[in-house]
């Protein structure tokens, strides 16, 4: 008889710290850092090559290896359009049309996949092979950290909102959107 495995044997995490660093199976950490990005394309150009720069020290202070990771997730407009709706009741009729009209456009939008909003992490990772749990978790948050304020620095610099992602309600809830992305494609 074939024995069904749990999930939580097939997920490579063995516990979230409580400063929200993730220990894997494997004895590596992993750090997550969400990242707010600028608008590069709302800069001056003399401020687009600022940044650029930066972006240039960013990489070559950085010399470790890290993970950029984009998650697309499709945006819940049914708030947005309830409240117009309600607006819409206390409007005059030709004000009601364009409503109803921009209703269709935001909604075929969305259908489109074209009004989706887009997070940005940073994911940092520390592998040793020392079996002395308590070194190790201590020798982990401090590799982690120190790349974290290095990350941070270089990428405030070029304009960027770095935040760090630093309890375990906050780290459950990123691991959530990672392995249930399916839920913020398809909907």
């Amino acid at each position: 008889m074939k024995k069904n495995n749990s999930i939580q044997e097939w997920l490579p995490f063995e516990r979230i710290l409580k400063n929200g660093i993730i220990k894997l199976k494997n004895n590596s950490y992993i750090k997550i850092i969400k990242i707010y990005p600028i608008n590069f394309n709302l800069k001056s150009e003399l401020e687009k090559e600022a940044i650029l720069n930066s972006y240039k020290i960013f990489l070559k202070t950085c010399d470790f290896n890290f993970q950029i990771l984009i998650q697309s997730k499709k945006e819940d407009l049914s708030k947005h359009i309830s409240n117009i709706n309600c607006q819409k009741e206390k409007e005059e009729k030709s004000i009601s049309e364009y409503s109803n009209k921009y209703i269709e456009y935001i909604q075929s939008l969305n259908h489109q996949k074209k009004s989706s909003s887009k997070n940005f992490y940073i994911i940092l990772k520390y592998k040793n092979d020392d079996k002395n749990i308590k070194t190790v978790d201590d020798l982990a948050i401090e590799n982690l950290n120190d790349k974290y304020f290095k990350i941070k620095d270089c990428l405030s610099r070029c304009g960027n909102g770095v935040i760090d992602i630093n309890n375990i309600n906050d780290s459950k809830n990123v691991l959530f959107s990672f392995l249930n992305s399916r839920i913020y494609l398809n909907n």
